[in-house]
C-alpha cells in the first residue's frame, strides 16, 4: 500500500494569521501569541566586536536573550493549501531555521518572517545588509519588505549556502553573505514587478527568509530539495555606513 499523502492543516494556518494578526477576528486571538515587546528604534546601532569597520548588528542571535520567537513565526506553504513545516528557535547561539518542505499540494516552500517592527528600521544611511549563516548547500532567499501589509511587494535577494555537518559547532561552513540593497529584486509571490518602486531602505518593516522550489517568475530553484533543511543564522547585521 502506497503512503499516505500528508493532509493541509488548517489549524497551521489559524496560528499562522493569529502570529501576525493578519485580519481582525483571528488577530483577536492573540492571547496565543503575545506580542514582543516594542523593538527600539535604533534596532541595528550595536556594533559587531572586531574591526573598526565591522558591520552593526540588527539581529544578534549569539545573545541567549535573542527573543527569536517572540519577534520570528513560520509562514509556511499551508498559506496556499501546502504541508510544508518549519520552525525557528534559538539553540546555542543561533537561530536555527529547519523543518521539512514538501511539494505535496502544489507547495514547496517553507520560511521565517518577523513580525512588523515597531517603529520601522531605517537603514538608509548603509549599503546592504551581513549575514552569517550555515546551511545545508541550497539556495534560500531574504526578503524584505518597506510596507506593513501581509501579502504586499517584497525585495528578494538569493543566496546559496554550503552544505555543512549538524554536529560539527564550528568551521570553515560559516558564511558571511552581504546583500546590496542595489541588487535587491521587487517581487510577489515570486513574480518580479517591472514598474515597482527602488527599495526604501529608510522604512524596513519585516525581514524574511526563505526557502522555495522557485527561483522568480516560474524559473525552477537548481539547488531546492524537498525534504528536510537545515539553516543557522548567528547574526543579521548592515554594512557599509558612511564615514563621519
Amino acid at each position: 500500500m502506497a503512503d499516505a499523502q500528508p493532509s493541509w492543516n488548517p489549524l497551521r494556518l489559524l496560528q499562522t494569521l493569529a502570529y501576525f494578526q493578519v485580519v481582525p477576528f483571528v488577530g483577536s486571538l492573540d492571547w496565543l501569541f503575545p506580542p514582543p515587546p516594542l523593538l527600539a528604534p535604533a534596532l541595528a546601532a550595536t556594533p559587531m566586536p572586531g574591526a573598526i569597520n565591522a558591520p552593526m548588528l540588527i539581529f544578534d542571535f549569539s545573545q541567549a536573550n535573542a527573543q527569536v520567537q517572540q519577534i520570528w513565526g513560520t509562514v509556511d506553504d499551508v498559506v496556499m493549501g501546502g504541508v510544508s513545516e518549519s520552525r525557528i528557535q534559538w539553540l546555542q547561539g543561533r537561530a536555527l531555521f529547519a523543518g521539512v518542505v514538501s511539494t505535496a499540494n502544489s507547495g514547496g516552500f517553507a520560511s521565517v518572517r518577523t513580525r512588523n517592527l515597531a517603529p520601522p528600521l531605517d537603514l538608509s544611511a548603509y549599503q546592504g545588509l551581513e549575514l552569517q549563516v550555515r546551511g545545508d548547500g541550497q539556495r534560500y532567499k531574504f526578503l524584505l519588505r518597506s510596507s506593513s501589509g501581509w501579502d504586499s511587494l517584497a525585495y528578494a535577494y538569493g543566496f546559496d549556502t554550503i552544505a555543512s555537518d549538524p554536529m560539527v559547532s564550528e568551521g570553515e561552513t560559516w558564511q558571511t553573505l552581504r546583500i546590496p540593497f542595489q541588487d535587491l529584486r521587487p517581487v510577489f509571490r515570486a513574480k518580479t514587478v517591472a514598474d515597482a518602486p527602488a527599495f526604501a531602505a529608510d522604512r524596513v518593516s519585516s525581514l524574511q527568509l526563505m526557502l522555495s522550489k522557485f527561483e522568480y517568475d516560474g524559473d525552477l530553484n537548481p539547488h531546492f530539495q524537498p525534504g528536510p533543511f537545515r539553516l543557522e543564522v548567528r547574526s543579521i547585521g548592515v554594512y557599509g555606513a558612511p564615514s563621519l
